[in-house]
């Protein structure tokens, strides 16, 4: 009988294994290598979008409605007549910028709160994790409709909703790390020595809780993607007739006897790109946390 081990991902002491850890995650695993790959296409889609799509994502034709896949039509064609695979490219971009840009906003923010809470304590820790608790007391996906519902739609306003419904789970992250890294002997010693407070948080502190806080961003990606989705569906997110991977769904829903392919096509989009940003996530993981996989 015999039994096999999977690579054990390299720990980063230096910056002289900054290369070995960028093969492991490159190399380490074929499924980490195959998710890379998709998230590289998924960017380059979005950002070419208007080049590689091949008809206008919002041009509609009465004389083109519900038409099945062709050379034509590589994904067939909606109630009014828009081009599918044109909508999903251009959907790719609303996907990118909620799934990149609200994760970074909340890993800031975030960790703004839990270091201000894990370092000075007291009434101000009590304070702050009173309000992240309650936050944290909603569901991810139930906290953005309720956010988004006072809002509105709009980019920056579903902007907002996705970030807010992370900071959250970041302070979390960031309070629990600033606690431990405090006592640490060198920070002691910075204090003893009369070094400035703000020196000290950003030159001991953040440093060295950045690798959770830069874990949970790169997992949360996936998630930010997803939650988009889900409010585009739901009908508070991305606002028609912009194209959305989530309202290309709702849409394709309403009219799904007469053309399934809306559905079906971005449905395989979000459940491929989420998978791969999860994976890549877990790979990340487990370089600057090797503890995790062993």
């Amino acid at each position: 009988m015999t039994t096999t081990f999977e690579p054990t991902p390299p720990v980063i002491a230096d910056d002289h294994r900054l290369a070995d850890a960028i093969k492991w995650i490159l190399y380490g695993r074929i499924s980490t290598s195959f998710a890379l790959v998709i998230v590289v296409c998924f960017i380059f889609v979005a950002v070419f979008a208007p080049w590689l799509a091949p008809y206008d994502p919002l041009a509609q034709s009465i004389l083109a409605i519900n038409k099945t896949p062709s050379m034509q039509h590589w994904l067939g064609t909606d109630q009014f007549g828009r081009d599918v695979l044109s909508r999903m490219i251009y959907g790719s971009r609303n996907s990118l910028i909620f799934g990149i840009t609200s994760p970074i906003l909340a890993a800031i923010f975030g960790t703004i709160l839990g270091v201000v809470a894990g370092y000075f304590g007291g009434i101000t820790d009590r304070i702050i994790s009173r309000v992240i608790d309650l936050l944290l007391a909603f569901p991810e996906l139930l906290l953005a409709i309720i956010i988004a519902a006072v809002l509105g739609g709009g980019f920056w306003n579903i902007i907002t909703v996705i970030t807010v419904a992370f900071i959250p789970g970041f302070a979390r992250v960031a309070r629990a790390s600033t606690l431990a890294v405090k006592q640490e002997p060198y920070v002691e010693a910075a204090i003893a020595v009369g070094v400035r407070t703000p020196v000290i948080i950003f030159r001991h502190i953040i440093p060295n809780i950045a690798a959770p806080i830069v874990v949970l961003m790169t997992l949360w990606v996936a998630s930010a993607i997803r939650l988009e989705a889900s409010l585009s569906f739901l009908g508070i997110g991305t606002q028609p007739p912009n194209p959305s991977w989530g309202n290309i769904i709702r849409d394709g829903l309403n009219n799904l006897f007469g053309s399934s392919w809306p559905v079906i096509g971005a449905g395989i989009a979000i459940t491929c790109v989420v998978l791969a940003f999860n994976l890549l996530g877990d790979a990340v993981r487990d370089v600057l946390d090797p503890e995790t996989a062993q």
